[in-house]
């Protein structure tokens, strides 16, 4: 029988998230403003005018942009033992994080500030922003070396990748 969970987690938006989006709207709306007025004060000029209009299309597509890029979604699918981790951006482009064997985590548990990081590790943080329920997997990467994935698995992700876990984190997570 085939263990598989799929999970996906909206990134919370922090207080610095929104006023980075609000400021990117204001700018950019500004920016573009500029280039159309400047266009219109060229029309003796058409091929300026024209040069004008289409920076400013360009400064309100990137705007747009800018802003749709800063809605991220986070999908984690277990499947038999394996663990992926994928980053979707505003809900039309998916970039793939990582996948692992959950057989090769060297540790798992909850997740807090004060557990150590070596200089060497690369952390791969694919949570909601809600510190309470995160937790955390220790494991060689090919790609990334030492790393430690932070993440939000709710129950039933929890249950699978219990099921997979090596023997002594197992008996670790009974013992907490």
């Amino acid at each position: 029988m085939d263990n598989f969970c799929e999970q996906l987690v909206v990134k919370k938006e922090t207080s610095g998230d929104k006023a980075r989006r609000i400021g990117t709207m204001i700018s950019g709306s500004l920016f573009t403003l500029c280039l159309v007025l400047i266009a219109i004060m060229q029309l003796g000029t058409p091929l300026i005018a024209l040069l004008g209009l289409l920076l400013a299309v360009g400064a309100g597509y990137g705007t747009y942009f800018l802003v749709t890029t800063s809605y991220v979604e986070y999908e984690y699918t277990f499947t038999n033992g394996e663990l992926d981790v994928d980053k979707i951006i505003a809900k039309k482009k998916r970039n793939s994080l990582l996948s692992v064997e959950v057989r090769s985590f060297a540790d798992f548990g909850k997740y807090s500030d004060d557990l150590e990081e070596s200089e060497d590790m690369t952390v791969v943080f694919a949570t909601d922003n809600v510190v309470s329920k995160e937790y955390y997997a220790d494991f060689d990467h090919k790609d990334y070396g030492k790393t430690r994935l932070v993440f939000v698995p709710d129950e039933r992700m929890l249950d699978n990748i219990r099921k997979f876990l090596p023997v002594k984190l197992k008996q670790k997570l009974a013992a907490e």
